[in-house]
């Protein structure tokens, strides 16, 4: 089984495309047939298969930087396509969530009257503004989730920018330690030539000694034998 980061970065892609189609079909078909508690159900299997996918997503985002420099363009475009469908996928759940709110409040209001802006029906007046409120607090909850998401993703690019930092504070520590690794076998070997030069420069002092103390030893015998003859 091939383990290289772009072999595994392709069967995540290809697990989250699978994913993602099985989640737009369940949200353009069945999803939009419920209604009340069912819809509530199947949009909360939604969600927990969205959990999933940016799961998958991570994954893919930590293999990226282990890539080779000239692949990584590339896969992460790729990356930014994934991460598109399942933004919209998201998208999709949080509007018919907000759908599926409204409904529920205009069920318990008993629905509109003829003219919603007249007065002369309280309990149709107080239903709209109940409705309004509504709609204005899932407004603002929807924002929020989209400001939410955004800084999670750019705390995502953060993040992968960081790894591929310390990447290449890896590989340069590494070059450093191999230029080292060299430069002390180069000092090892130095050191032993210049052991050896100063073991020679004894033995030359050694036998320069010994010629010497000949020479003074024959002078001797010859300035004796003068003298006695």
């Amino acid at each position: 089984m091939d383990n290289s980061p772009t072999a595994l970065f392709e069967n995540y892609d290809d697990d989250l495309k699978q994913l993602v189609s099985s989640l737009k079909g369940k949200l353009d078909g069945d999803v939009q047939t419920l209604r009340g508690e069912p819809r509530k159900a199947a949009l909360k299997k939604v969600s927990d298969d969205l959990d999933e996918a940016e799961e998958i997503i991570s994954q893919m985002e930590l293999e990226i930087p282990s890539m080779p420099v000239s692949l990584r363009k590339n896969f992460q475009e790729r990356l930014a396509t994934s991460k598109a469908s399942v933004d919209k996928v998201t998208k999709q759940v949080r509007d018919l969530r907000a759908s599926t709110q409204r409904e529920e409040l205009l069920a318990g209001a008993g629905g509109w009257s003829d003219d919603p802006y007249t007065d002369d029906d309280p309990s149709a007046f107080s239903a709209r503004t109940r409705l309004l409120a509504g709609t204005e607090m899932l407004s603002t909850s929807s924002q929020r989730l989209d400001n939410a998401h955004r800084v999670a993703l750019e705390t995502e690019d953060v993040g992968a920018d960081i790894l591929r930092n310390l990447r290449g504070q890896r590989e340069q520590i590494e070059h450093t330690r191999d230029t080292l690794t060299g430069a002390d076998a180069s000092i090892d070997r130095a050191a032993g030539t210049l052991k050896k030069m100063i073991h020679k420069m004894y033995q030359q002092k050694v036998v320069t000694g010994a010629i010497i103390a000949v020479l003074v030893l024959l002078i001797i015998l010859v300035l004796w034998s003068k003298i006695r003859g």
